[in-house]
């Protein structure tokens, strides 16, 4: 279903009760080229021509540096705390355990398993300065691929955490309120 908001073209997400702007504002590189002052001011002017949709993640700013690691967040947390949070579709995505959480950049794992979930979200939404997050999303597979610089990966090894355990990690955050959907970035 495709409608407008302040002249802004909305999609309703299929199957949930959401309604997102055809343009999202995304985040990755705040806190790396910009300041919070500059990251608040570009929020405001979506908003106000009329975009809902923030999207963000633990893992940014990008490139990642351990010194920055969940920085964006704060920055969209601060901003987001002055705000009708009930009129924002605000996404996140959770990245890995050892990146994120040990913050070792170098040779990380993913690893998408209970534990790692409930504090990637934990972390997230006091980043965020909410109770909630309206989509969160798997930011990459859990297995070897050719991504962030690592090339000629040919066969897949080990799949790591099985998905039904990923699932069942996402599924229960959802009941507890955290999270209202979820996704695959």
């Amino acid at each position: 279903m495709l409608f407008r908001v302040r002249g802004m073209k909305m999609n309703k997400l299929p199957g949930t009760d959401v309604s997102v702007s055809v343009i999202c504002a995304g985040t990755m590189n705040w806190g790396t080229f910009n300041t919070e002052p500059e990251a608040h001011e570009q929020l405001d002017y979506a908003i106000s021509e009329g975009v809902n949709f923030i999207d963000t993640a633990e893992m940014y700013p990008i490139p990642p540096m351990k010194h920055l690691q969940g920085l964006t967040e704060t920055y969209v947390g601060a901003w987001l705390k002055k705000q009708d949070r009930s009129s924002l579709v605000v996404a996140s995505k959770v990245a890995s355990s050892s990146l994120i959480r040990t913050r070792e950049f170098s040779g990380a794992k993913t690893i998408y398993d209970r534990a790692n979930i409930r504090a990637a979200i934990d972390g997230t939404l006091a980043r965020l300065q909410t109770d909630y997050v309206d989509i969160y999303q798997i930011h990459w597979p859990e297995r070897e691929a050719n991504y962030f610089g690592p090339r000629g990966v040919e066969e897949l090894g080990s799949l790591g955490t099985p998905i039904e355990e990923t699932l069942e990690a996402l599924g229960k955050i959802v009941k507890e309120g955290k999270v209202r959907y979820i996704g695959v970035s």
